[in-house]
């Protein structure tokens, strides 16, 4: 294995390992977030709830998109971690190939049928007539870049996979920067750029997710020569893209199951009107941020283990979980008490809207309690998807959110007493059941069947 990139998992500190895989994560984490929250930030501020609107009736079906091939980025990332841990250098770059492969072919595939879709799902979610059109503006351009997105995550999974968690989070605070830079020239225009609205804050989001995509790929291909994309000599290998898929699949599934949800979910928020969309905009955004520490310590936990079951060190495997937890829920806790103590000044970033404050602000009070057991919940799916176990991770989501909380979202929201407060109870809810799955079947050992790799396999 090359000694220019990547980090040993297997030999150390479980806890060093943790906090000093999963901190530049959680950087950049909140780097990748700021994408679409300074966009919701200018737009909700200076173009009106409507274009605010249009923005988070965006997200979940973009986040549809991604999701479709997050499954192949993380199958992607638990090859080259198990391989790593064997040290088995080929495997790693045969896999690093057929992961931009089949990822290539998805990106102008969505891309196309986005395109020619996006007015059509809108519609299908009863997205108010006032947001529809900036809605349809917005995903149109957004998805111009999504060959990009794909990119990036793939690169980001590969080194990820190595142990090298720090790289792709360089250069995507740097295309973080000129993504808040171009936000306002974009959208109001300067000088000879024409003011271009809530395009310009999709354009301004494509180029930057262009930007870091060519600046990490390019320090791949320098930067190691024994790990890296070989396109010249590529052979599509049948068996191992069929390894990334069986693996991939069940993620990537769960993936869609959550995002589609979240598509559902909004669909019945719109049935309350704009100031409730808003105000749901602004509080996912809100979620991401207090699940990024329980986001990253999961991803970090999913590298640990795949290198130490790749190098049969399966005892610090039960380290990885413990220590994850306690991490997890310690840090999520801190933010937990500042959501609940300061909801509306927390809001007030997003929108000065008296009804989107109230709204979202009854939103953080019954929701925030359950970020506790959602941090749990991503340390120990990160066990088992570092282990390659995917589909109960899969079934656990189906369960959680299609026979939980979106019928208990329709269920308890259509009593005048609740209205929208029994959408957020009943997401409050799913988490902590789906929870109480994901760690019940981890202690149950199942996952310890999986056996991907060989150590020292050549």
């Amino acid at each position: 294995m090359s000694k220019t990139i990547g980090r040993d998992l297997t030999e150390g500190s479980i806890v060093k390992h943790l906090i000093t895989f999963s901190s530049p994560l959680l950087l950049g984490n909140v780097f990748q977030a700021l994408y679409n929250t300074v966009d919701s930030i200018w737009v909700g501020q200076f173009l009106g709830p409507e274009a605010l609107g249009a923005v988070s009736v965006s997200f979940p079906i973009t986040f549809v998109l991604i999701s479709m091939v997050m499954g192949i980025t993380m199958a992607t990332s638990v090859l080259v971690s198990q391989y790593a841990g064997a040290k088995d250098t080929g495997m790693i770059s045969r896999t690093i190939n057929n992961s931009f492969f089949l990822l290539g072919i998805a990106a102008v595939v969505f891309t196309g049928l986005g395109l020619i879709f996006s007015r059509k799902v809108f519609m299908l979610l009863n997205t108010p007539e006032d947001i529809l059109g900036y809605a349809v503006e917005y995903l149109n351009i957004y998805l111009l870049g999504l060959v990009f997105t794909f990119g990036y995550n793939v690169v980001s999974s590969v080194l990820n996979g190595l142990g090298d968690s720090k790289t792709p989070v360089k250069f995507l605070i740097t295309a973080t920067i000129v993504n808040i830079i171009l936000d306002p020239l974009l959208i109001f225009g300067f000088g000879f750029i024409p003011r271009m609205g809530i395009a310009g804050a999709a354009l301004a989001t494509i180029l930057s997710q262009s930007l870091s995509f060519l600046l990490v790929f390019r320090f791949l291909v320098k930067n190691n020569h024994l790990i890296k994309p070989d396109f010249k000599n590529f052979k599509f290998d049948r068996d191992l893209a069929w390894k990334l898929i069986k693996i991939g699949l069940p993620a990537g599934i769960q993936q869609i199951v959550v995002s589609m949800g979240l598509t559902m979910m909004t669909g019945i928020i719109n049935l309350f009107g704009s100031n409730a969309v808003a105000a749901f905009g602004a509080t996912s955004r809100l979620d991401q941020f207090a699940h990024m520490p329980a986001m990253s310590l999961g991803l970090a936990t999913s590298a640990l283990t795949g290198q130490n079951l790749g190098a049969q060190k399966h005892e610090r495997v039960k380290e990885v979980f413990k220590w994850g937890n306690i991490l997890a829920v310690g840090i999520t806790a801190v933010i937990v008490i500042l959501v609940m103590a300061f909801p509306r000044a927390i809001l007030q970033i997003f929108t000065s809207a008296p009804h989107v404050l109230d709204i979202g602000s009854r939103y953080l009070r019954i929701v925030g309690i359950s970020y506790i057991p959602f941090s749990l919940m991503f340390v120990t799916n990160g066990i088992l998807r570092g282990a390659g176990d995917t589909l109960p991770t899969m079934v656990f989501s189906i369960v959680s959110l299609w026979l939980i909380r979106i019928p208990l979202a329709r269920y308890l929201s259509s009593f005048k007493t609740l209205g929208v407060d029994g959408i957020w109870m009943a997401i409050a809810i799913s988490s902590i059941i789906s929870m109480t799955m994901s760690i019940t079947y981890y202690l149950s050992g199942r996952w310890k069947n999986k056996k991907l790799v060989t150590k020292n396999a050549q």
